[in-house]
């Protein structure tokens, strides 16, 4: 395999609920959940299942027909979120340049060939395709990749009296994350959002929600924007979306949508029916289950527990985030932290060097979380008792 990622030395191989087991039998208590992607845990009966079902019936056919898991998915989407039409992908990040795409076939349809900027926040993440990344506001994913894709603004995070600046008649959609998550877990103010909603309305831009990972029940509502009570003209989601099958999706009002032609997109593996069906499983899971009221309740624990223990340690400065998206900044080196928990049992990552996030299942119960606390607690005791002796 190509050498793009930095593994950690742990083979894991299999994996129930909240836990993962690794070649060796040892047990640990997943935090990561595959990067926000098994809200569910692993391997949840329901979507099992649903994938075994469907695998002995039709696993793939072409978008040039339908098929009755994709048009059953789409339909419950557009039942339970603001939005008319969805297109169908495989992650997060071909969610991001549909939107992009349809972003500027809708300005270039609507107003002419002027508009076509793109304006997203510092600190963003958006996925590693081009104009994907060129969406994200880090440099550091840029380096190398140059020339990047034409046409972005960036603005700083919550930086109200920027965006209001950035906006122009030039600008085709101003792309936002309710959450940063590889940023750093920042939620977006409420002022933020609320003015890049009506700045858009004002100037004929489109506003995009990037909820690949802030979506889909993990801050406590179904979709991230519901806290703002701000409905935006376009949504990206994926991760959580086929409960640990990939697919992903990008919602759009009938107006927006409209703008795209047979032609103008496709995606050949895009909800095709094994994807879809699994997919379909998780969101009746998450409905029925009552996985978005347990992120609301286990979620403030999970919250109320870390701001104890930083009361208790000067190591950690500060707890933010929503629900079970949840980001601890901490004085010692956030990736030997996740090493040392990883030790203990207990599986996070670091977002920053100073920043550990947690994203867990959202099936996790207070018990779990006091698991995970109480493994935090000790592997920051070692990480003091290794200062002291190699200060």
């Amino acid at each position: 395999m190509m050498k793009t990622y930095g593994r950690l030395p742990l083979v894991l191989v299999r994996g129930a609920g909240v836990r993962v087991w690794d070649a060796a039998g040892k047990e640990y208590l997943d935090f990561v959940a595959g990067l926000a992607v098994n809200s569910l845990g692993h391997c949840h009966p329901r979507v099992v299942a649903a994938i075994r079902e469907q695998a002995g019936v039709l696993m793939h056919c072409s978008n040039l027909y339908y098929s009755v898991p994709q048009t059953m998915l789409a339909r419950w989407l557009v039942e339970h979120t603001p939005y008319d039409r969805v297109f169908f992908c495989n992650s997060g990040a071909e969610a991001v340049e549909g939107a992009l795409k349809l972003a500027r076939k809708y300005a270039k349809k609507r107003w002419g060939e002027g508009r076509f900027e793109i304006v997203t926040a510092l600190n963003s993440f958006h996925g590693r395709t081009y104009g994907a990344v060129t969406a994200t506001g880090q440099p550091k994913y840029h380096q190398g990749f140059e020339p990047l894709v034409p046409g972005f603004r960036y603005v700083p995070f919550n930086d109200v009296v920027a965006l209001e600046a950035a906006v122009t008649d030039k600008t085709a959609a101003v792309l936002l994350e309710p959450i940063q998550g590889e940023g750093g877990v920042y939620p977006a103010t409420e002022e933020f959002i609320r003015v890049a909603r009506e700045i858009c309305r004002q100037r004929g831009a489109l506003l995009i929600f990037d909820e690949v990972q802030c979506g889909l029940g993990r801050t406590g509502r179904f979709l991230a924007q519901e806290h703002y009570g701000v409905t935006a003209d376009i949504t990206c989601l994926a991760k959580a979306l086929g409960g640990g099958f990939p697919i992903g999706a990008l919602l759009a009002t009938e107006e927006v949508a409209s703008a795209f032609a047979p032609g103008d997109h496709a995606s050949t593996f895009g909800g095709n029916p094994l994807a879809a069906a699994a997919a379909l499983a998780a969101l009746r899971t998450i409905e029925e289950e009552g996985l978005v009221a347990n992120a609301v309740q286990v979620g403030s624990y999970f919250r109320e527990v870390l701001e104890k223990l930083r009361a208790q340690s000067d190591l950690i400065t500060e707890v933010r985030g929503r629900g079970l998206m949840l980001g601890v900044v901490v004085k010692v080196p956030a990736k030997r932290l996740v090493s040392l928990c990883q030790e203990r049992g207990l599986i996070v990552n670091a977002v920053k060097e100073d920043t550990l996030r947690f994203v867990p299942p959202l099936t996790i119960s207070r018990e779990d979380v006091d698991r995970a606390v109480a493994i935090l607690q000790a592997a920051l005791t070692a990480a003091v008792r290794e200062m002291e002796l190699n200060p």
